[in-house]
């Protein structure tokens, strides 16, 4: 990612001017289709569609998506080893619903050769409702206004609805509106228009496409102006039915004609329009899906939600949207006084979050949510540690259903774990049903933290919430399993008389830029806190729950011994630390390597991995995220403030962030020590992601993890939040140049609203739960109640240095082994094709 100052706004404000509560395009371009329907879809965690003209025309990718309907596909291996990953798992792009074409005088409207006097496109956050209002002159000069909304319902999962308003401005004409069902997965529209995605090179981001056909037929029908298409996916078995309702309002003469087949269903209204008069059409789908329940029932689950959706009228949908949005808004919204173009970007970061998970409903959070096919739809550890804990402060009951998500995961995990040569669990690196879709062990499979990751996020919901009951029935078998990994995965050993140390080789770190390594420190430190947690858990349990205890002890077969052997393994973690140097290396043979020069790397050469081999990559210091430093976030109590400063100012130069993942954690932990001005450029970076698309890839969906991170860099970050074995604490950093930051939270059941201005700290409890708030507040002790809020003065924002971080890695230092680190730059070599003559001869050719 290039270095971005924060001179100058990162978006074309004259085409996407400011609003606090709305994301607005002026003006139709067609050179980032792929962005734009990127950061204008609508969803509801469920199902997702991408904000594609209706018109159906032109488009980057048109795609409906719907959480968890994915197809299967075996994996082949070039050199296939025991225990690889077997079978891929990709999400599929479900039959296209917002298809409403428009013709006047037989003429298509087309928005990229169409004469648009007035054009506007607006998302609302307070509503979920997508708008789109044009003047469109025709090529017979005659002036039409074309109004469209779009609305994936939050109260009702499963329904979609769409309105599209034609007025003739200027004379009569025919119009014909055709709406359409169409199968893109495995079909075109007439059109024949490709993918702008196809034949941009390699990314191994992006999804890769099908060669046989995914979704088969399995029964199609139009009775009037309702239709419905049913598919079973060809591997998976996956089932899923699509319907959709019609209602056209116009005092014109109208003609309907229908058809419907195997990949299409259409409903053709041909009006003889008049100057002045409104043809409107309503536009009610529906889709619902099932891992292998016959698509006849499915049709019918589809007829009810029609029906009864057909009881109400679209302004009363859009009011429930509404008035959903503003419950989210009261429990969720961030106030920043950086001026309206930071909080418009916070808000619509925050907006895409609710649309990514708030109708999840016990599935995972892709990595793009339902507004994308990048990662091929697959869940990743970016949740439990980037949108978990944003879950879990504003909307607990949603952290709770992705919890229950990963409980359902723990056969799957068994099965990988006894696969892999492990006891307990090993949950799979990248998912959609359960089973590791990983081809790239290395970078993905060895990523065993992702254990860890997932104990942390139940304790750090259960610490949040209090739900002991969660813990109890689904909770500590999660710990119990975990736990079980990482005390057989480890091992112990003794040097020179010391006390033994318990160690772990062979693991990746969340830096994907270092592979397969012995003692990597997140792991570690991670691993540490699950075994810590699953001992002191299960032992309470014992005492305090005696009968779930038994059962639970009796069905896993949990000895009293064991949650001791946890906590020895945990004092006894080999925790990596250089007295040299006085930082903590990434893992044990870290430092052993050179390190990559960041400050003299082309930026035609980032990111590294679609420009260098991964065995290149892997010989240097260089990462692709912040890996020790998101350690020093996460367990921010294990490592001192004088750790913390020099572990920053080892690893931040060396840190290209590459990855969406790095800038929000390397702006908490700048902030905490101290470094404001680099705290705000990293969250300036976090925030505009997607908006900017600042690492080229939006196109393929929002980064959901990222957007998470954004309202943890707020919360963690700014206003110095922290959450320790179940104790709330503040210590603000507040930029110098904001007036204020003003967020909502869930404690333990009370309703918080927490304000930190540049002299005080303000916490109103807004509504109370079980028992009477208490915090702390750089290092001292509060609390605060309905009708007494807590105010507490702050003499300052913490430790300031001024001026950016140096891209210029450190080096000169003396290893252990008495070696100095030096710094370089692999050059790549420009691989020409040879042409026939240039060969050498085949005798020549063979090798030696």
């Amino acid at each position: 990612m290039k270095r971005w100052l924060g001179s100058g706004e990162p978006v074309d404000r004259g085409r996407f001017p400011v609003d606090p509560w709305r994301l607005v395009e002026t003006a139709y371009r067609s050179e980032d289709l792929g962005t734009t329907e990127t950061v204008f879809a609508v969803g509801n965690g469920y199902l997702g569609m991408r904000g594609n003209p209706e018109e159906g025309r032109d488009a980057y990718a048109h795609g409906t998506f719907i959480n968890g309907f994915h197809e299967t596909w075996p994996i082949r291996h070039a050199e296939a080893a025991y225990g690889f990953a077997r079978t891929g798992q990709t999400i599929v792009n479900v039959p296209d619903t917002k298809v409403i074409k428009l013709y006047v005088d037989d003429e298509p409207l087309i928005l990229g050769t169409a004469d648009l006097e007035h054009y506007e496109r607006s998302l609302d956050f307070r509503d979920g409702v997508l708008r789109r209002e044009l003047i469109w002159r025709t090529p017979a000069g005659k002036r039409v206004q074309v109004v469209s909304t779009r609305m994936v319902s939050m109260a009702q999962r499963h329904l979609a609805i769409m309105t599209l308003e034609v007025t003739m401005l200027e004379g009569d004409a025919p119009i014909v509106i055709s709406s359409q069902i169409l199968n893109r997965q495995d079909g075109e529209d007439e059109y024949h228009v490709r993918d702008a995605a196809m034949g941009e090179g390699f990314d191994p981001r992006k999804t890769a496409t099908f060669e046989e056909r995914v979704l088969e037929p399995m029964g199609h029908q139009i009775d009037e102006d309702r239709m419905w298409l049913g598919y079973r996916c060809a591997r998976s078995r996956m089932t899923l039915a699509v319907a959709a309702d019609h209602h056209l309002h116009t005092k014109d003469e109208t003609e309907v004609v229908t058809s419907c087949e195997e990949d299409r269903g259409k409903v053709v209204f041909r009006i003889e329009a008049t100057e002045g008069q409104t043809a409107r059409l309503e536009k009610f789908v529906t889709y619902h899906s099932s891992a292998g329940v016959p698509v006849r029932e499915l049709v019918d689950r589809c007829d009810r939600t029609l029906d009864r959706a057909a009881r109400h009228s679209v302004e009363h949908f859009h009011a429930e949207q509404r008035e959903w949005f503003a419950r989210y808004w009261e429990v969720a919204d961030v106030e920043v006084g950086g001026g309206n173009a930071m909080q418009q970007a916070v808000r619509f970061n925050l907006f895409h979050l609710e649309q990514a998970t708030s109708r999840a409903d016990q599935q995972g959070v892709a990595a793009k949510g339902v507004t994308g096919s990048g990662y091929e739809g697959h869940y990743f550890w970016d949740t439990e540690i980037y949108v978990l804990p944003f879950l879990t402060y504003t909307q607990p009951h949603n952290a709770r259903n992705v919890l229950h998500f990963r409980s359902r995961m723990l056969p799957a995990a068994r099965s990988r774990a006894r696969e892999m040569a492990q006891s307990g669990v090993l949950f799979p690196w990248r998912t959609i049903n359960g089973e590791e879709a990983s081809a790239y062990y290395a970078a993905g499979s060895a990523q065993m933290h992702i254990n860890a990751d997932i104990a942390y996020a139940l304790m750090q919901y259960v610490g949040a919430t209090n739900d002991t009951g969660f813990l109890v029935r689904e909770g500590a078998e999660l710990l119990v399993e975990t736990a079980r990994m990482w005390s057989e995965l480890g091992f112990w050993r003794r040097r020179n008389g010391d006390d033994p140390t318990f160690h772990i080789h062979g693991v990746t770190g969340p830096d994907e830029y270092t592979t397969v390594v012995n003692n990597n420190l997140f792991t570690n430190v991670m691993a540490r806190f699950n075994l810590e947690r699953a001992a002191i858990v299960i032992e309470r349990m014992r005492v305090e729950h005696p009968t779930e205890y038994a059962a639970m002890a009796r069905r896993l077969e949990l000895t009293e011994s064991e949650p001791e052997l946890w906590r020895k393994c945990a004092e006894g973690m080999a925790i990596p630390f250089d007295e040299g140097l006085g930082i903590h290396p990434q893992d044990d043979f870290f430092l052993d390597r050179e390190v990559w020069d960041l400050s003299r790397t082309p930026d035609e050469l980032r990111p590294l991995l679609l420009n260098y081999h991964p065995l290149v990559i892997y010989r240097f210091q260089v990462l692709k995220q912040a890996d020790v430093v998101l350690a020093m976030f996460l367990q921010g109590d294990r490592f001192t403030p004088e750790q913390k400063k020099a572990n920053f100012d080892y690893y931040d130069p060396i840190t290209t962030g590459d990855s969406t993942l790095s800038a929000v954690v390397q702006s908490i932990v700048a902030a905490e020590v101290g470094y404001h001005e680099t705290a705000m450029e990293y969250f300036r970076k976090a925030l505009y992601v997607d908006l900017a698309d600042l690492h080229g890839n939006t196109v393929d969906g929002m980064h959901i993890a990222s957007l998470g991170g954004v309202w943890s860099a707020l919360t963690f970050g700014f206003a110095g939040m922290s959450d320790r074995n179940g104790r709330l604490t503040f210590n603000p950093r507040l930029p110098a140049d904001w007036s204020h930051l003003r967020f909502r939270m869930t404690w333990r059941g009370s309703r918080l609203i927490v304000q930190v201005t540049q002299d005080e700290l303000v916490i109103e409890v807004v509504e109370r739960g079980e028992e009477e708030v208490r915090v702390r507040v750089r290092g001292e002790a509060y609390s605060a109640a309905v009708d007494r809020p807590l105010r507490v003065p702050l003499p300052d924002q913490g430790p300031r240095i001024d001026g950016l971080m140096s891209n210029v890695p450190q080096t000169g230092g003396t290893r252990a082994d008495g070696t100095t680190i030096t710094a370089g730059v692999p050059e790549p070599m420009v691989v020409e094709e040879l042409a026939d003559e240039d060969l050498p001869p085949p005798e020549l050719a063979q090798g030696d």
